[in-house]
This record gives structure tokens, sequence and C-alpha cells, in this order.
């Protein structure tokens, strides 16, 4: 009798770790196969840099919390979700006049020519200094 209850107890639990090894088994050779696909893999797409020089940087409106909060209504930064304080300094973007913190702002810029809002294209928007005008 206890014999009987030994095997009817440990006969599915024997069954069942089979299963979970052959389970692992083929999980790990789908897994093995997946990364010599992409080994060999050729990329999508190149990735370039094609956002904004620092010139052009500096030539974006710059203003404070406390002005940013009057033109735009809007105290959060959509880069980095924190709230832009009054002392801090923001940009403004051109033409759809989304607000940054400075800092989100040129790095996002630096590397992409849109606005990280609203994917406008920033390039042709960039105020252009007149080349018989000085800058000071």
């Amino acid at each position: 009798m206890l014999a009987t209850l030994f095997m009817a107890l440990l006969l599915p639990c024997v069954g069942m770790c089979i299963v979970f090894l052959i389970y692992l088994f083929f999980l790990w050779c789908s897994t093995r196969r997946r990364i010599e696909r992409l080994r060999f893999a050729e990329p999508v797409k190149l990735v370039t840099s094609n956002g904004l020089s620092v010139s052009e940087l500096e030539k974006l409106p710059k203003l404070t919390g406390k002005e940013l909060a009057l033109a735009v209504r809007s105290t959060e930064c959509p880069v980095c979700l924190e709230n832009i304080e009054s002392c801090q300094s923001a940009r403004l973007v051109p033409g759809c006049n989304h607000g940054f913190h400075q800092l989100c702002a040129d790095t996002w810029l630096s590397n992409h020519a849109v606005c990280p809002v609203c994917r406008g294209d920033l390039a042709p928007k960039v105020p252009q200094l007149r080349n018989n005008h000085s800058p000071c």
C-alpha cells in the first residue's frame, strides 16, 4: 500500500520535471539560434547625428522658468518630466513654442534637429544672423 502511494506521487513529479527540462532545452536552442542570427545581421539604419550646432543652439530663445510659465502656461519639462522652477534657465523652441530646461533642450537638440514633443523641424526656424551685423 505504501509503495503504491509513493509511486502515485512520484511518477507525476518525475514526469513534470522531464517536461520542464525539455522546455528549457528548447528555450536554450531557440535563444542560441536568435543570437547567431543577430550576430551576422546587417544594421537596419545607420545612426547619424544631425542635430543643431553650438552656435545654432545659442540663437534659440533663453528664458527663466518664470518667463516660460507666463509664455507657455506649462512648467513641466517634457524631456525629464520635472517642473521648471522659476529661477532655472529654460529654452523656448521657436515655431511650436514648447519649453524645456536649458540643459534638457541643449542635450536633445545637439543630437536631433526636431522638437522632442511635436517632432517639428527646427533647422529652418533657427534665427539666422546677418553677415553685416555683429551679434554683440
